[in-house]
């Protein structure tokens, strides 16, 4: 198994839930991404979400955009990102999931991308722009290099579609709890949960659900129907909030957020 496909055996045999935190990578620089994964490790998070900062990104709503515009404006690069990785990755417990837009995946070269990142500690991807009819070749390139390739469910994709997008994911499925952007909601869909118990009954791999998540009683709420929660606007609008003068106590402030979720999931 894979270190993601490990992880999700050991939880379940725990009754525990995932909690996987987004942060973009560059944001505010790298020195500082660096630094927060490792607290994001003290804190108990399970893996992480790594975001690779693009011009025209994807369902993303517009504090992930900022702060994508932000690390772009440092001159955050694939190979920035591949080197801060790999200066960190042997010093946590967490596997690293990267975000990342198959345009920059194409351009840098997409065996020569997955090779770096494994090479860097990155043990899998999410390509929201990569639809599963075209996945393929890129679905059997991350198989030959124990890679996890990480599909997408909408709330709006058909449920034999769902089904096919399941089936060919590995490590585990990014469900979407909302149509539409992400950012930080008071509410979640009331369907959501029955669409969950639905998919968990069709297939055997985890099932992580983002979007829309920046609560911890949401988070409760989602344990007896998802495998991982996934919480991004909430922990990149704090990231823009803080002092970033005082790096340490901003690093301490996201992690101290992120304990409360992983405690929300126990």
């Amino acid at each position: 198994m894979t270190a993601i496909e490990e992880l999700f055996s050991r939880l379940k045999s725990e009754d525990t839930t995932a909690f996987m935190p987004f942060v973009t990578a560059g944001d505010p620089d790298l020195d500082f991404t660096r630094d927060l994964l490792v607290e994001l490790d003290k804190a108990g998070c399970h893996l992480v979400e790594l975001g690779f900062p693009y011009s025209d990104p994807i369902a993303d709503g517009p504090v992930i955009q900022e702060s994508y515009t932000r690390a772009l404006a440092n001159r955050v690069t694939v190979e920035k990102i591949f080197e801060m990785v790999a200066s960190v990755s042997s010093k946590i417990n967490l596997p690293i999931v990267s975000m990342v837009s198959f345009a920059l995946i194409y351009r840098y070269g997409t065996e020569k991308f997955v090779a770096a990142a494994r090479s860097a500690g990155i043990r899998g991807a999410i390509v929201p722009d990569l639809p599963i009819d075209e996945s393929k070749s890129f679905a059997q390139l991350c198989g030959e290099h124990e890679f996890n390739l990480i599909q997408l469910i909408t709330p709006t994709t058909p449920d034999d579609r769902a089904i096919e997008i399941a089936k060919a994911s590995t490590g585990f499925i990014y469900y979407v709890s909302v149509s539409g952007i992400t950012g930080e909601r008071n509410e979640l869909p009331p369907e959501l949960t029955q669409r969950l118990r639905w998919l968990k009954q069709q297939i055997n791999t985890p099932i992580c659900v983002g979007f829309g998540i920046s609560q911890p009683q949401q988070a409760t709420g989602l344990k007896p129907f998802a495998d991982g929660v996934i919480v991004g606007s909430a922990i990149v609008k704090r990231i823009a909030m803080l002092d970033s003068s005082d790096r340490g106590s901003c690093a301490s402030e996201i992690a101290a957020f992120a304990s409360e979720m992983v405690t929300a999931l126990r």
